[in-house]
């Protein structure tokens, strides 16, 4: 039987019902972030109007693997009644997704962009993607101008700590006011292919991030961390945050602290 009532499945009213431990969604928690699509290995969940949802019991193992990578502790287990688990079919959903995940790559405008990760059906906007060294094209109406970013998605929320072009790279974690006010921020920052991550630390909760780059940094062996953050107090944060995660995590890597001012000058950098 289908959660989904957007045309997407429709109700299987036949299917074997019984009695077992499938996920649940509290909707009112729910942000929409997609961090349990990423970690969802049958494909089991989509964003659909800005939350997350099961789009087939069948497809869901009942295992909660996307429980503790959900920020707001929006998905619980409950035990009723639900079609039975079937692997077979979650194989020829997540072959079919696949396939449709290939396609759109090939067919977007800048067509050197790839797959990475385990694809999914759910937010386009989370699934992983990095951009191959001969891929730079022209995105701006300034000729020769072009845009410097590697990789897809940039939010330190929706990138895995396993992603691809996180291991042994020289990473960026960048406050997300900083390409508004630095001008020159894909040349001066993204150039050669560094990676970058995303985030508030005024906004946001904090705690996801920290447990976030934690585990980026043991599972990734990450060279360095550059940090680039505005110069009010606030955003400061991502300092705390980096220092935090290397605690918990026990690495030790150079880390360059970088702060621009709200007139979009570099008012500092220093090594820790």
């Amino acid at each position: 039987m289908s959660l989904l009532d957007n045309g997407y499945h429709s109700c299987m009213w036949d299917e074997e019902m019984s009695i077992r431990k499938i996920i649940k969604i509290d909707e009112d928690k729910c942000d929409g972030c997609g961090e349990c699509i990423i970690n969802c290995p049958e494909g089991a969940l989509q964003i659909v109007d800005g939350k997350a949802r099961l789009v087939k019991e069948s497809y869901c193992d009942g295992l909660g693997v996307c429980i503790g990578k959900c920020p707001v502790g929006a998905i619980t287990i409950e035990e009723r009644e639900a079609e039975g688990f079937d692997e077979e079919a979650v194989k020829k959903h997540m072959e079919r997704a696949n396939a449709a995940s290939v396609e759109r790559a090939a067919t977007c405008p800048g067509s050197a962009v790839r797959q990475m990760a385990p694809p999914g059906e759910g937010c386009p906007g989370s699934q992983l993607r990095q951009r191959l060294p001969s891929g730079s094209c022209p995105t701006s109406m300034v000729e020769g101008l072009t845009s410097q970013l590697s990789h897809w998605p940039v939010q330190l929320t929706l990138v895995p700590p396993t992603a691809p072009f996180l291991q042994n790279a020289d990473v960026l974690l960048v406050a997300d006011c900083v390409p508004f006010a630095f001008a020159d921020f894909h040349q001066r920052f993204l150039q050669g292919g560094h990676p970058v991550l995303v985030g508030c630390p005024k906004l946001d909760d904090t705690r996801p991030y920290i447990e976030k780059l934690t585990a980026m940094v043991k599972q990734s062996s990450l060279h360095s961390l550059t940090i680039v953050h505005m110069e009010v107090p606030c955003c400061s944060g991502l300092c705390r945050i980096v220092k935090e995660a290397l605690k918990s995590s026990g690495a030790s890597l150079p880390v360059k602290d970088v702060t621009v001012g709200i007139d979009g000058k570099i008012i500092s950098e220093k090594q820790w």
